[in-house]
């Protein structure tokens, strides 16, 4: 007769492996590849992340302002007083364009931020490129304004405009309602139709497939942003 052994004892105090990393949900990658839940919304989610692509210059430009002016001084600008930005080219430096400079930060922070949010979702929930991702879109769409209408326009003058603009590109380059609209239309359309190699892009690994196939449908909107600028728009 065999002695009794302690082995099914052992295995019974044996604790269970711990989940791995991989299988924890990346909530705040997740915030950021949904755009604040955006992407959740269950029609167009892609047109809701464009629009939210479209505000990223106009909060570039009204945050600060809500900061540092006094409300009833604020509230007289909105209501369009006769308020300019005026940027004295004469003044050393002053080539630099400050806010030109916010919106490349912002742009590149957007991309970098995409990539890495948008690699984490699709791991997370088995997709090639969830629908639920939208950072693609605000990124695509930001492209679009930022080389649709910061890009000079090289055999005019510079117009002067009034106050007040819905956004900045450069200190010299208001965003109107006609840039925002054509910017949107132009971006969707390249987004849907993705000429080559914008389809050819989504082929690439993780987060930079999901990403980079809007990039180069915002630089084809960009470009006919840039033609209607230079037309006369």
């Amino acid at each position: 007769m065999s002695e009794p052994t302690d082995a099914p004892q052992e295995a019974a105090s044996v604790a269970p492996a711990p989940p791995p990393a991989a299988a924890r949900k990346p909530r705040f990658a997740l915030f950021i590849a949904t755009v604040c839940g955006l992407g959740y919304i269950p029609k167009a989610p892609g047109t809701f992340g464009s629009l939210a692509g479209l505000a990223l210059p106009i909060l570039l430009l009204w945050i600060p302002l809500a900061i540092l002016t006094p409300p009833r001084e604020l509230w007289d600008m909105f209501l369009g007083s006769n308020v300019q930005f005026n940027w004295d080219a004469s003044r050393p430096g002053s080539e630099i364009d400050p806010m030109l400079i916010f919106q490349c930060v912002l742009a590149l922070t957007v991309a970098a931020l995409g990539v890495w949010s948008a690699g984490r979702a699709a791991k997370f929930w088995g997709q090639k490129d969830p629908q639920r991702v939208v950072i693609d879109e605000v990124s695509g769409q930001h492209l679009t304004l930022l080389l649709g209408c910061a890009a000079p326009i090289w055999w005019r003058a510079t117009p002067t405009w009034w106050w007040p603009p819905l956004g900045l590109m450069t200190t010299n380059v208001a965003l109107s309602w006609k840039y925002l609209l054509l910017g949107f239309i132009l971006f969707r359309a390249f987004d849907i139709w993705k000429p080559f190699p914008a389809r050819q892009a989504e082929s690439l690994p993780g987060g930079w497939g999901i990403m980079a196939d809007d990039w180069i449908a915002g630089i084809y909107a960009a470009i006919g942003l840039w033609i209607a600028r230079a037309a006369g728009l």
